[in-house]
């Protein structure tokens, strides 16, 4: 779930090797349900039919959505169909051929938090937004590349917008990743362009969300009056996707690792 940018405070949580674990744990169950819930949206179905599901597999692994009730949204987890950027809520929209559906995931496992997203393709999507999909899931490879003790937080941050620029997609910057851990959203916020200013130096132990939210035209957005749903202004397609990474003294380590989404078709298009 991304966090609306505001000005932050000082203090980036290390994680202890037994924290590490724990929070291990968390993002592969988290991982684990994205996946199963990404295979379960096809056309036909419901928005509120999937959260539904995944509401069954977080009860089945013994673990609580990190967002249902969270400062208090509605869904299980966050889904959002081809304009809306972020934190849509499961509804009786019929998913269709052609859409492109967000879906973030989170979750609270012995009390540590999992957190990840993908954007799917529902049956033939027209090239624009297949593009769009292959820039924004590569960007945020890009990003976690440089999640190695050492490396300055802004330079992960400028890594994704570096990336999508020369593509001519945009990048949200109302929304940003943030630190994980206990709580969804820790220190330090970590937006998808070059922060103004000083930065931190990444040390080993710290665990990042990583969320890139890269829109087809205009970056600008608007939310909804169910003051959760965030939409593009100009409602054209966006795309999300997620992973927590873990800085290591070797580079990244993805605690929500999974297949990427790009099929062979969509890594073939000229970006």
């Amino acid at each position: 779930m991304g966090k609306r940018k505001n000005k932050g405070r000082n203090g980036i949580i290390i994680k202890t090797p037994e924290e590490i674990l724990q929070m291990r744990v968390a993002c592969e169950t988290a991982s684990e349900i994205l996946q199963k819930v990404a295979k379960h949206i096809i056309a036909g179905r419901t928005t509120k039919e999937v959260d539904l599901y995944a509401a069954e597999l977080i009860k089945e692994r013994a673990c609580k959505s990190a967002f249902l009730g969270y400062r208090g949204f509605p869904g299980n987890v966050c889904i959002s169909p081809n304009i809306e950027v972020v934190h849509g809520i499961g509804s009786d929209y019929v998913i269709k051929d052609g859409d492109i559906i967000s879906v973030d995931v989170g979750i609270t496992k012995n009390g540590w938090i999992g957190d990840n997203a993908t954007t799917v393709a529902v049956g033939d999507v027209d090239l624009e937004t297949k593009r769009l999909l292959a820039v924004t899931e590569q960007s945020l490879y890009e990003a976690l590349a440089f999640a190695r003790e050492g490396e300055l937080l802004g330079d992960l941050c400028g890594a994704v917008e570096d990336y999508v620029k020369p593509t001519g997609f945009s990048v949200v910057k109302e929304f940003v990743g943030h630190g994980v851990g206990r709580d969804l959203h820790e220190e330090p916020q970590v937006p998808n362009y070059r922060p103004f200013g000083k930065t931190p130096r990444l040390k080993e132990g710290m665990i990042l969300a990583v969320e890139p939210m890269i829109n087809i035209g205009s970056p600008r957005v608007k939310i909804l009056d169910d003051g959760w749903t965030v939409i593009t202004a100009d409602k054209k397609n966006s795309a999300h996707f997620e992973h927590t990474v873990l800085v290591t003294k070797d580079g990244p380590d993805i605690l929500t690792a999974r297949p990427r989404e790009a099929t062979p078709e969509l890594l073939g298009i000229e970006l």
